[in-house]
């Protein structure tokens, strides 16, 4: 199945919490990304593949021995990196400053990128908005990276404070109750899944709604 009819079918057809529960079904159970990292829009929905950034802090513009003064490391070359499809997705650094901005997602939005997702802050909320580009974060800050993190590595595999792992090319969806991945082996497992559990509980639905009691619903069918 290529990208574009996967992404659309989970756009579609599934959401973050049926994703959860059938990965924690497979084994995979620690595959949200912290609570805090919420839509910056409710109504946005986000779906693409991940390229993951690794931030760091930092105490003033310079690189130190290697003599570069480069005040963002390696942004601009991962955000110039950029794929349709993809998605920003970064950790490493102390919630002390925004790591996104509306400069960097027009720019994301000219490459076909899809979103944004920041274990940290973003600013210039105003501008984002108007460009409809979806961004999850932790909130809004306008205090600016520079001089306090830079971006030290992209496309490697990240690690988020509560365990979660993304590694180029895992399957990122986003919605109103959160941010998950789905690594890239098993996405077509999982989307299959998720669409029978997805089947399931529109019967389990309807066998409410015909008054059936919720234990028994649960010892027939294992769904609620």
């Amino acid at each position: 199945m290529q990208d574009a009819e996967l992404f659309a079918i989970v756009r579609e057809k599934l959401f973050t919490a049926v994703i959860g529960d059938v990965m924690d079904v497979a084994g995979l159970t620690r595959q949200f990304l912290p609570p805090e990292i919420r839509a910056l829009v409710g109504e946005h929905v986000l779906v693409g593949r991940a390229m993951p950034v690794l931030e760091a802090d930092c105490a003033s513009e310079s690189l130190g021995h290697n003599g570069s003064n480069e005040a963002f490391g390696l942004m601009f070359k991962a955000l110039d990196q950029l794929s349709a499809g993809e998605i920003y997705i970064c950790t490493g650094s102390s919630p002390r400053y925004a790591l996104w901005g509306g400069l960097m997602s027009t720019r994301a939005a000219k490459l076909g990128a899809v979103g944004a997702v920041l274990d940290g802050y973003h600013r210039d909320t105003r501008e984002i908005l108007k460009l409809d580009f979806p961004v999850f974060s932790m909130g809004s800050y306008a205090q600016d990276q520079r001089v306090r993190g830079r971006v030290i590595d992209y496309r490697c595999p990240i690690e988020f404070k509560n365990g979660c792992r993304v590694e180029p090319g895992d399957l990122i969806v986003g919605d109103i109750d959160g941010v998950l991945t789905v690594p890239k082996a098993h996405v077509g497992d999982i989307v299959a899944a998720a669409l029978k559990k997805v089947a399931g509980e529109d019967v389990v639905r309807d066998m409410i709604l015909a008054g059936r009691d919720t234990s028994g619903i649960f010892a027939e069918t294992g769904i609620m």
